[in-house]
């Protein structure tokens, strides 16, 4: 299972016991720092860049999102109106599938309206027009070329759903729209980018004439310390003048890495062939990509094992699980730098991005606090508390 790095940054100081657990805590100081990487991209490149809120949307920070960026992008009705309530700057709304009910609210509130198939458009045709303008049509093509690592995340994964084939793409399908959106990128530096739009511009240049903008999509890990900067740029800069459109860029990832952690206590350890703990946090309820994708996180402080004796008890790993009743609620394999025992508090890194978002509360296991720490100043907020009754009203 593959390890996701994670840089420890100011959270190698902080006293895990300042916060109750389970929680994520945010590092503001970090957020700004992402942020102006990305503004800096933005700037010296001459594109837009939004913030995807499917990644993060924590919008206790939604100001300091609009301080570097020029909007986010959202996935839905739910995200555009969350987007219209606390974030500035434009909004760009792409949805696999839309419901005609929620279509007039997505207008109003979108600058794009971006749709995964001319189908939809044609259908939905009139009902745009209703609306009356305001905002620009746009489509998703899928560019026929895979660069993801895992096929579960890969956009371009035979038979995938997400966008219009790009090499059944006419002029037809272009009516009414003014930009296109491709993105098939999932944790990744500037060359698969690279080879996507090689891939993707024989199929879309004699289009070019009629577009406005260019929508890369997101999945691209510019704040990570080893992203070619300097060569997106050029790149960018290039595309813009070949082919004359507005470029976007829509970072998730990117704008939160490193940024947080997600806090744990270990409730009960025992002994079943090897070292067992289980935590107050959930591979399942609160880290659900350690299962879908599956990757083991990293944890602060975490020493090296000889992960050739761990089935043997052997090695000096314990095995974390979370609470549920779900067999296979573990997340990985850890040796402490401690003794573990009920009580003891650790964290797990990078975990502002999608983990927060993700969220569950199957088997009635409780949701993580949020805290947001600015690790400059200090400064400690307990953002957000979930109680029984948010449980108890998701319900019925």
């Amino acid at each position: 299972m593959e390890t996701r790095a994670g840089d420890p940054g100011a959270f190698a100081q902080f006293d895990l016991s300042r916060v109750d657990s389970p929680a994520f805590v945010v590092d503001a100081a970090r957020l700004r720092q992402n942020l102006s990487i990305l503004a800096d991209i933005r700037d010296r490149a001459g594109i837009k860049v939004l913030a995807a809120l499917k990644a993060f949307s924590m919008w206790k920070v939604a100001p300091l999102v609009g301080e570097y960026l020029d909007g986010v992008c959202t996935s839905g009705l739910w995200e555009a109106e969350l987007a219209a309530e606390h974030y500035a700057g434009e909004i760009a709304t792409y949805c696999a599938a839309y419901k005609a009910e929620d279509l007039p609210m997505i207008c109003r509130l979108s600058d794009h309206v971006i749709f995964n198939s001319p189908g939809q458009i044609a259908r939905f045709r009139p009902l745009l027009e209703a609306q009356g303008g305001g905002f620009d049509v746009g489509l998703r093509i899928n560019p026929m070329h895979a660069e993801g690592e895992v096929p579960r995340y890969d956009p371009c994964a035979p038979h995938s759903r997400l966008g219009f084939p790009v090499d059944q793409l006419d002029a037809a399908d272009l009516e009414g729209v003014t930009g296109l959106h491709f993105h098939t990128l999932c944790e990744q530096d500037f060359e698969p980018l690279r080879r996507t739009w090689e891939a993707v511009l024989p199929r879309i240049e004699r289009f070019l004439p009629r577009l406005k903008w260019l929508n890369f999509g997101g999945g691209h890990h510019i704040t990570r310390a080893d992203y070619q900067r300097d060569e997106l740029i050029e790149f960018l800069k290039a595309v813009k003048t070949q082919t004359g459109c507005e470029l976007y860029l829509e970072p998730g990832e990117a704008v939160a890495l490193d940024a947080g952690i997600l806090v744990g206590t270990v409730l009960d350890t025992h002994w079943n062939g090897m070292p067992l703990a289980i935590t107050d946090i959930s591979a399942t309820c609160h880290m659900p990509d350690v299962l879908e994708a599956p990757y083991r996180p990293a944890m602060l402080g975490e020493l090296p094992f000889d992960e050739d004796r761990v089935d043997e008890g052997q090695g000096g790993a314990v095995r974390l699980g979370g609470p549920s009743c779900l067999a296979g609620d573990v997340i990985g394999d850890y040796r402490f730098p401690v003794e573990v025992e009920p009580g003891l508090r650790f964290a797990f890194l990078d975990q502002a991005h999608y983990s927060m978002v993700k969220t569950t509360t199957f088997n009635g296991v409780p949701l993580p606090s949020i805290w947001l720490w600015d690790s400059e100043s200090d400064a400690l907020e307990c953002v957000k508390r979930f109680t029984y009754q948010d449980f108890r009203d998701r319900l019925s």
